[in-house]
């Protein structure tokens, strides 16, 4: 089987990870490495990759099968558009985009080239997500009746040395807690309205450092989460979950999903249970399930290759990610008029 020719746009920390993944891949040979930085450029030296500052000339001179877009979020519909008209399957980072009119003409170039379009919603991909979601979907849990979720932890001071981290759109809402949107929706379905709070108290910057989110789904389920990236705390995804070796893992939940008949803890994947008769009366049994730790930034490099292939549809379509995209700019237009939103089918 032909490997799939691979370019990677965006040398950034999650473009380094997915290049280092694309390196002597089984699937994909990594042909080009487009970015502006002269890291980037030393980066694709080293590796002997073709280096491209210009993602037009890379098309024209490398002719990917596939590209990965990992640069700044503004970019992604142009980057995409242009990828997807020359004939280039896309896997593009989260958010799809920073606006819905962006993440609309992205998905309707996919859908005129008829190429794949993947976003990278990668925990989606996890062992433990997807465990509780079958766990979910057995109706172990009976009718899923609320969800509680913290993001708390803290970006140290050089990482708003970068103007647009300073700035509206450059927060934790859309930058972090649009995973954990999109992690309740994998489990929980489809979002009603949202209401929300924001705080620039810590740093002061005109961007947000802290939020405040009250979810309700359509299928009448609640969920409330927190977000601050200015507290100094282990309750976030990334640090409790294992998924990349460059945070110190903590053995902690960050998730709480409830219903009528058990709960499920993220990522410990704790089932409580009642053991015959119901009621806060009665004792509850605890049962972990215990996976493997899995890369999900290799499973989804994988899943790309087979949903080009025609094998596997997609875990996250564009369409998909533009829901998650959807509820996180409610969030930011109801924490600014206080009112709730309604999101739109």
């Amino acid at each position: 089987m032909r490997k799939l020719r691979l370019a990677v746009i965006g040398a950034g920390a999650i473009g380094r990870t997915h290049i280092a993944l694309a390196r002597d891949h089984a699937l994909f040979e990594l042909v080009a490495i487009v970015d502006g930085s002269a890291p980037a450029q030393t980066l694709a030296a080293q590796i002997g990759v073709p280096y491209h500052t210009d993602v037009a000339a890379m098309l024209s001179a490398e002719k990917p099968d596939a590209v990965i877009v990992a640069t700044p979020n503004a970019t992604h519909a142009d980057i995409g558009v242009m990828c997807l008209a020359a004939d280039v399957h896309v896997l593009v980072e989260k958010p799809i985009t920073d606006t819905l009119a962006d993440a609309r003409r992205l998905c309707a170039a996919a859908d005129a080239a008829g190429k794949v379009l993947l976003v990278g919603h990668q925990r989606r991909y996890n062992g433990i997500l997807r465990a509780a979601r079958g766990i979910v979907q057995s109706g172990r849990l009976g009718q899923l009746v609320s969800a509680t979720g913290m993001a708390t932890f803290l970006k140290p001071d050089p990482y708003f040395d970068m103007a647009w981290r300073r700035r509206q759109g450059g927060g934790p809402i859309l930058i972090n807690l649009i995973h954990d949107i999109d992690l309740l929706r994998f489990l929980m379905g489809e979002i009603d309205s949202v209401q929300a709070a924001s705080a620039n108290a810590v740093r002061g910057f005109e961007v947000e450092d802290t939020a405040a989110v009250i979810l309700r789904f359509k299928s009448g389920a609640l969920a409330t989460m927190t977000v601050s990236d200015s507290t100094t705390a282990p309750w976030n995804w990334d640090l409790a979950a294992g998924e990349s070796a460059h945070y110190p893992r903590q053995d902690v939940n960050t998730h709480f999903i409830s219903g009528t008949h058990g709960s499920v803890t993220l990522p410990r994947l704790e089932v409580w249970e009642y053991r015959s008769d119901r009621g806060w009366h009665q004792p509850l049994t605890q049962e972990r399930i215990a996976l493997h730790d899995t890369n999900p930034y290799a499973e989804q490099l994988r899943h790309f290759d087979a949903v080009i292939r025609g094998q596997e549809e997609p875990v996250c379509s564009g369409v998909d990610a533009m829901r998650s995209l959807q509820a996180v700019l409610a969030i930011h237009e109801t924490a600014a008029s206080g009112e709730a939103v309604q999101i739109g089918d």
